[in-house]
């Protein structure tokens, strides 16, 4: 039964990345509900709208500084990883924010982008 188990993972090794099926943005919107705005850039129509109604009931209520959104953020990175879609994210916050700055603003987090 060993050459089940090779062949199986013989069928597993040659993971190549693929190009991304699509992009999707995601922005903050600003502290009154809604919060977020999901925009696409290319890609399947019907999997990005699918992409987008996840994404949406997972940050519906929440700003960027409450701690279930950290993790929700997660949930959403993963996801676009399992579609393989492209995801950025816009905070509205500028890239080179000062530690002043980014002290101020708390636990909203500092990366803009979730490329893994």
């Amino acid at each position: 039964m060993t050459p089940v188990g090779e062949e199986a993972s013989a069928t597993d090794e040659p993971e190549e990345p693929q190009p991304p099926v699509g992009h999707v943005r995601v922005v903050y919107l600003g502290p009154v509900a809604p919060h977020w705005d999901v925009q696409s850039d290319y890609g399947d129509a019907a999997l990005i709208e699918e992409f987008r109604q996840r994404t949406l009931a997972r940050l519906v209520l929440l700003p960027p500084h409450d701690p279930q959104f950290r993790r929700n953020r997660e949930r959403v990175v993963r996801d676009a990883e399992r579609e393989n879609i492209e995801l950025d994210w816009d905070l509205g916050e500028p890239v080179d924010s000062s530690p002043a700055a980014e002290g101020a603003e708390g636990a909203g987090g500092g990366d803009h982008t979730a490329e893994a």
